[in-house]
């Protein structure tokens, strides 16, 4: 595998070493700014958990030719290696919408891959341009109880302004959409007919926007509940 590829002669995307340590406190900051900026969530992480995915060589940086920062993303894994994510993907916003996300996810994806071939890659997101790259890539769409029952997978969504719709349905519903890239599917001989986002975008833009007037419904009414209660025991 090549660690690194030069992109559009302008961005090199490799796997991150302790050549990258430095870009760590840059990284979280932004990671925390952008959850800030959507209003959903990117689980916070701290700069030195970045750095242990440095140094394991689990995760995959773009930088310029000079060495500035362009995106980030790492790899987790759960169950023993059963589940793979690719998760934190943030892009620096002066390079937002120029492509280098996509190269990011494939690279991490490539990653993943290699490291843990037999494992299932799993992503959760708000995003449909990440949706639309794992479509690319091969994922599909999966209900949560498709995803690792793992506590600590769980655990890393606390940060997550969203927590609270997904504590109150038992982890079945969230504003994320979960996915999954299966490899024991794709070595089958009949393939089923991968996802088309761009066919399916409009219906599915449709879906996600019911799906998330459902749920924040679903957490007023819970909210109004609780208030009832605190007046009635007052």
């Amino acid at each position: 595998m090549i660690n690194h590829e030069i992109v559009n002669n302008e961005y090199i995307v490799q796997i991150a070493s302790e050549d990258h340590l430095r870009l760590a406190d840059t990284i979280c900051n932004e990671m925390e700014q952008s959850a800030k900026a959507r209003g959903t969530g990117i689980a916070k992480r701290s700069p030195i958990y970045v750095m242990e995915k440095m140094l394991e060589g689990k995760a995959i940086v773009a930088t310029t030719l000079a060495g500035a920062w362009v995106g980030f993303c790492y790899i987790e894994t759960w169950e023993h290696g059963k589940f793979v994510a690719n998760s934190g993907l943030i892009v620096h916003p002066d390079y937002r919408k120029s492509g280098i996300a996509t190269q990011i996810k494939a690279k991490a994806f490539e990653l993943s891959r290699t490291r843990f071939p037999n494992a299932k890659i799993i992503g959760l997101t708000t995003s449909e341009a990440v949706l639309k790259i794992n479509s690319e890539l091969g994922y599909l769409p999966v209900t949560f109880s498709k995803l690792p029952a793992d506590d600590a997978f769980w655990k890393g969504c606390q940060t997550c302004v969203n927590y609270d719709i997904l504590t109150r349905t038992n982890r079945k519903h969230c504003l994320c959409v979960g996915m999954l890239y299966d490899p024991e599917e794709h070595k089958k001989e009949e393939k089923p007919e991968k996802w088309n986002f761009l066919k399916e975008s409009k219906l599915y833009g449709r879906w996600l926007k019911i799906k998330q007037r459902i749920l924040l419904r679903f957490q007023e009414r819970q909210r109004v509940r609780r208030d009832e209660r605190e007046l009635e025991a007052a």
